[in-house]
């Protein structure tokens, strides 16, 4: 009679979170795709009218004053989420999704270096907050529906369940993992992912021409990869961060903050005369795992975002950080003597997880975006540059859940 008890206690859980998750899945899903439209929209209108550049610190301006008025509540964004599932406090306001969505799009209009899974994530998580109060959940299973929010953005804007559902679980705390939203936050990333394909979204295709068999000198290397991957995501979180700092600190009205910014960005891409380190960039991950790029590229990608991201336009970091690892890792293949493109596949996953502090959905990423038989060199890459990386990331909220390794002083007898 327990047993059967316990079993039908089982099955009432199943259902119960696949049909949240479900739910969740078709928000996000959905959400995910008018994103990615317009996101094609504004590039495509950018590309062909370059003109639109010098109307970003404009643009700037406008998307800092429509948060400063109608969006306090939510410009913690991502941040907020995370927040939310440690310390829940109060339903994340819907109008998240609309502000987010909006500010991403006209920042990419414009010509801003942001990227696309932090409007994806905060959609995602303030869209499933919603069933909170319909379903009128306890505060652990609003926990668990944020997470699964959060996995079923991210899946769905990059084509990639399982390392969406190792995110949600991943980002929030280093060194930690909330098994019992497992279940959550994987059917809510593979059937957002399948939503997203529903509605016609097209993901970019990726290929790695050459995989090199096992060697001793190919796993040093990517040893040593790993270690200037973790370096570079932690500076290029730290920069972030001081920038945005010192920003407020200098300039206390809000809107002024994007409007400078753009105005460095435009002239920027005036000077340098090249659109190359703006928007997503994707065009230039595709050439980086095709053959040989400028060795400078990483640094032009990396300042362009610091600037737009330090100063308040709206997006995300993650498609910039990919942007940043596959030019690294493209310039650091002649001098490892590996292929450059290989070294491009380890540098995009692995720049990410040293920045984000998520070095098993990174691994799992590079495996759903280039193949399985790239698993073991990206999970030695990714997780030393996850120990190389220090313990603060790109998101703040991310709570310390176990240290990175062992204090010395426990090493000793």
């Amino acid at each position: 009679m327990h047993r059967l008890s316990a079993l039908t206690d089982l099955l009432k859980h199943l259902l119960k979170w696949l049909l949240l998750a479900s739910v969740v899945a078709v928000l996000a899903g959905s959400a995910s795709a008018a994103f990615l439209f317009a996101l094609d929209w504004a590039t495509r209108t950018r590309l062909a009218h370059a003109w639109l550049i010098w109307l970003l610190p404009v643009a700037g301006f406008a998307v800092g004053w429509l948060y400063l008025r109608y969006g306090s509540s939510v410009e913690g964004g991502a941040n907020l989420l995370i927040d939310e599932i440690h310390d829940p406090k109060k339903i994340i306001p819907l109008r998240m999704a609309p502000l987010v969505l909006g500010g991403t799009v006209v920042s990419h209009l414009f010509g801003a270096s942001v990227g696309r899974e932090g409007t994806a994530v905060q959609m995602g998580g303030a869209l499933a907050d919603q069933l909170t109060r319909m379903f009128r959940l306890n505060n652990e299973d609003r926990r668990i529906i944020l997470m699964a929010g959060i996995s079923a953005g991210f899946a769905s804007v990059f084509g990639t369940p399982l390392a969406g559902a190792l995110f949600g679980l991943e980002v929030l705390a280093i060194g930690r993992l909330r098994y019992e939203a497992m279940l959550p936050c994987l059917a809510a990333a593979v059937i957002a992912d399948q939503v997203g394909l529903l509605w016609g979204v097209q993901h970019t295709h990726y290929a790695v021409p050459l995989i090199p068999a096992f060697s001793t000198w190919t796993l040093c290397a990517m040893v040593i990869a790993g270690v200037l991957f973790g370096v570079t995501g932690k500076v290029f979180a730290q920069a972030t961060h001081g920038l945005s700092g010192w920003m407020k600190r200098k300039i206390t009205y809000a809107p002024l903050r994007p409007l400078a910014g753009g105005l460095v960005v435009a002239l920027a891409v005036w000077l340098l005369g090249t659109d190359k380190y703006i928007g997503l960039g994707i065009p230039t991950i595709v050439d980086a795992l095709q053959g040989p790029l400028p060795a400078w590229d990483f640094l032009g990608k990396m300042a362009f975002t610091i600037v737009s991201l330090g100063t308040g336009f709206k997006g995300g970091e993650v498609t910039p950080l990919f942007f940043i690892g596959a030019t690294l890792g493209n310039a650091l293949g002649p001098l490892l003597h590996q292929p450059v493109t290989l070294l491009a596949a380890i540098g995009f996953v692995a720049v990410f997880a040293g920045a984000a502090n998520t070095p098993i959905a990174s691994t799992l990423m590079a495996m759903e975006l280039f193949g399985a038989e790239i698993g073991v060199y990206a999970a030695i890459a990714c997780v030393v540059a996850y120990l190389f990386s220090g313990h603060a990331g790109i998101y703040r909220a991310q709570r310390g859940g176990h240290a990175k390794r062992t204090p010395r002083k426990e090493l000793d007898p």
